[in-house]
């Protein structure tokens, strides 16, 4: 079984397009493990597809993408799908991180971080993690700063992710430095 292969099929179904895999996610992008199995056994790559399969995903996953709980899977960041998913407010690090392009820093610093084309800012509670995530865009990408503790004490969200990411809805530019 290709768990890396299957990760990222089950992330594409969850976050970006369930209506071609017909899945019928609820408000907070759950759906019930058996209907998932259903619809990607029809796919003879996964036709032997089974729950201990996916835990196997989630376990042997570089990147805490998805979870298990109560019957039910779901993908935790990196939604696209028109229906908003509802997260749980949490407290994040005092700063995060966020790592972008360098033609793209001077418009966030004074514009702010924007979604763009997710639900939600990504943001990485490390600089590592928000270097890796800047090389998708730049080969040297920019580390900008995100003082969480005082956008959070000043009205703004923030949601867990997983165990590096969190995410925003919005990053407004006072809250964000280069590092």
């Amino acid at each position: 079984m290709d768990y890396f292969k299957l990760s990222k099929e089950i992330s594409y179904a969850l976050r970006h397009a369930p209506w071609e895999y017909e899945l019928e996610l609820d408000d907070e992008g759950w759906i019930d493990i058996e209907q998932l199995l259903i619809t990607f056994r029809v796919n003879k790559l996964w036709k032997h597809l089974d729950v201990n399969d996916l835990f196997k995903m989630i376990v042997v996953s570089d990147k805490k993408r998805h979870e298990i709980s109560k019957g039910k899977i779901r993908a935790l960041y990196g939604h696209s799908r028109p229906q908003k998913i509802k997260k749980r407010t949490g407290i994040p690090p005092s700063i995060v991180y966020h790592g972008t392009a360098r033609h793209l820093v001077e418009q966030i610093l004074n514009q702010g971080l924007q979604p763009v084309s997710r639900q939600f800012v990504h943001l990485s509670a490390d600089k590592d993690t928000a270097f890796l995530v800047g090389k998708r865009k730049d080969f040297s990408p920019v580390i900008l700063r995100i003082d969480s503790e005082k956008a959070l004490n000043e009205g703004i969200k923030f949601y867990k992710g997983n165990n590096t990411i969190w995410l925003a809805d919005y990053i407004p530019f006072e809250y964000i430095s280069k590092e």
